[in-house]
């Protein structure tokens, strides 16, 4: 594991397998893949094993939090990234509950069938987040969510107490977090993402504004 003050990154390991099989064959999972069929826990081994084998770089990776029992996921929608780290979370010795916030009925009850299904620590929080304040966590996570100065708003605003905040940037991620750091003054590290040039995890440890 890589560690660093707050967080931690972890290797995908051949016990995670089962879940992450089980996951993928979510249907409403599945669909959206490049490939659509069920998969068994032959062909997981398989990719695990070419993943090891390969010549080439290719690291699967989930966070850890070490220093907090919590992670929240700000806006969840089919369980990004939230649902996915509650699975890699599941095989490790430390006990980490992740709140999943989602507003929409329908997709609360996916989530909650799904972390029944696959015995995960989560809670569904049927909410909108932005109308709920003095909330405590640890890290906070967030994808595709909101615009990056809505988010920080939000985390300025509604949490009285948080570790880190933990985003995933896309390909206009740069451009506009130099837009950001007009208004805001914010402690930061950038991590390079391994499955796209263009796109960066953002490590956020302290948010004031100008």
């Amino acid at each position: 594991m890589i560690k660093g003050k707050k967080v931690g990154l972890r290797a995908v390991e051949k016990e995670d397998l089962p879940f992450l099989r089980d996951w993928r064959n979510i249907p409403d999972f599945r669909k959206n893949f490049r490939e659509v069929r069920e998969l068994s826990l032959t062909d997981q081994e398989v990719w695990f094993n070419s993943l090891q084998n390969s010549k080439y770089i290719n690291y699967m990776f989930t966070v850890v939090d070490l220093n907090t029992n919590t992670i929240t996921d700000l806006g969840t929608g089919g369980g990004f990234p939230g649902i996915v780290l509650a699975i890699m979370l599941k095989n490790t010795k430390k006990k980490i509950k992740i709140n999943l916030y989602e507003k929409s009925h329908h997709k609360s009850v996916f989530l909650r069938e799904v972390s029944r299904k696959l015995n995960l620590d989560t809670e569904v929080i049927q909410n909108d987040i932005f109308g709920t304040t003095e909330l405590k966590t640890g890290t906070i996570i967030a994808r595709a969510f909101k615009p990056l100065p809505v988010v920080l708003e939000l985390v300025y605003k509604n949490f009285i107490s948080y570790k880190n905040l933990i985003l995933f940037m896309g390909k206009s991620g740069k451009e506009i977090l130099e837009e950001t750091l007009k208004v805001w003054d914010l402690d930061f590290e950038q991590r390079k993402s391994i499955t796209s040039e263009d796109s960066f995890l953002l490590n956020i440890k302290k948010i004031n504004k100008k």
